[in-house]
């Protein structure tokens, strides 16, 4: 019975070293990194989800004159690089990155460092993108390993490198064999803009791929523009004004979270009117707020779920009874599964809350993205039961 116990701890740990070597190796591998390898500034690239060209730093979100635009929470929020991943085409057996962060909080209490201030790797195959490594860092610079090969690719590949969800970035490079090719890859459809609070800002997937901006980016393979700002998700009119500035396919409003009842009362319907009136051709989907898994068992929880959806789901009647603008709305009971254990707080999602929002988003951008290519208003309210 010894014998067999062993065999089987010794047979686990092999299996679990095999499915894991990009996480559990990456840090150590990369002390062996061998010196032939040639580094590419990720700034000088195509950089997905980095909407705007005025930029203070090479990976805020928000144009450099928004900082004395929009409060200064909301500024500070701008300089996390959420959202943001460079796309590129190598035939390199090794791949690395090596990253200075611009801040030493490198993880949340409700979050792993993997999240706030790590990178993701995925891959381009015949099914879509699929994950390839993710880092663990240690400190304000790290360098990974994030591929390792025996030889080149027979034809080169495109890879997906997600930044930080929670942290700044000063710089970043990518690695690659010195004999290898590398190009930016070719830029994807106008980009899906979500405009939210802490859980489009990606508060707690367990790495950038995971947040759902980045899945439904990947599902539908299209371009996405981060603009969750933790805790501050609040319908600010600068903030429409900053919207229309991106040529978007879709516009997602997901701010519930953050505001009182009276707040969406009073902010909701101008601030539709205000990104309607900027871009009257472009679609727009309203999301709920999700519900706090233990919502059922707080009084007065889901009274306030219920009179923040009531007065957002006015601002949508109001607006969609005016004429045929494409505006969808997403209710909020969709977004979270009915067991409750898909956050990590009862608020935000883990890495399974973060594919049920996916699951839930899906089909509802789809109808506006239909809706508006084939030049037809979406029919009113895209939410499902």
């Amino acid at each position: 019975m010894i014998g067999r116990e062993a065999t089987r701890t010794t047979a686990l740990a092999l299996l679990a070293a095999i499915a894991c070597p990009a996480i559990a190796n990456a840090q150590d591998d990369a002390k062996l990194a061998p010196p032939e390898l040639r580094w590419i500034d990720a700034s000088t690239l195509d950089v997905e989800g980095r909407a705007f060209e005025d930029r203070k730093a090479p990976f805020d979100r928000l144009p450099a004159r928004a900082e004395s635009l929009v409060r200064p929470s909301v500024w500070e929020l701008s300089r996390h690089s959420a959202g943001m991943a460079v796309r590129f085409v190598t035939d390199s057996a090794r791949i690395e990155a090596r990253w200075t962060l611009s801040s030493d909080r490198l993880d949340m209490p409700h979050m792993p460092a993997s999240g706030v201030s790590g990178l993701d790797l995925y891959v381009r195959t015949d099914d879509g993108l699929r994950w390839v490594s993710a880092t663990r860092p240690s400190a304000r610079t790290n360098q990974v390993r994030l591929l390792s090969l025996r030889e080149k690719t027979a034809s080169p590949r495109e890879y997906t490198l997600y930044l930080p969800l929670y942290n700044g970035v000063e710089r970043i490079e990518i690695g690659i064999a010195d004999d290898a090719s590398f190009e930016s890859a070719t830029p994807r459809q106008k980009p899906i803009v979500f405009y939210g609070t802490s859980i489009t800002h990606g508060a707690s997937a367990s790495r950038p791929g995971a947040c759902h901006v980045a899945i439904l980016g990947r599902r539908l393979d299209r371009a996405v523009v981060n603009l969750g700002f933790s805790g501050q998700g609040k319908m600010d009119g600068e903030l429409a004004d900053l919207l229309a500035e991106i040529d978007a396919s879709v516009y997602v409003v997901d701010c519930l979270p953050n505001m009182t009842p009276a707040l969406v009362g009073e902010r909701a319907e101008p601030f539709v009117r205000r990104l309607r009136s900027l871009k009257p051709d472009t679609p727009i989907l309203l999301v709920e707020d999700r519900t706090f898994a233990q919502a059922r068992f707080i009084p007065g929880r889901l009274a306030e779920h219920e009179a923040r959806r009531a007065a957002l789901r006015r601002a949508f009647e109001t607006i969609t009874a005016e004429g045929d603008a494409p505006i969808g709305y997403l209710e909020g009971e969709l977004l979270l599964g009915a067991d409750g254990d898909d956050t990590v707080d009862g608020s935000h999602p883990s890495d399974l809350g973060f594919w049920r929002q996916a699951n839930a988003f899906e089909p509802a951008l789809r109808a506006l993205l239909g809706a508006s290519s084939a030049g037809q208003p979406p029919a009113a309210g895209t939410s499902r039961r």
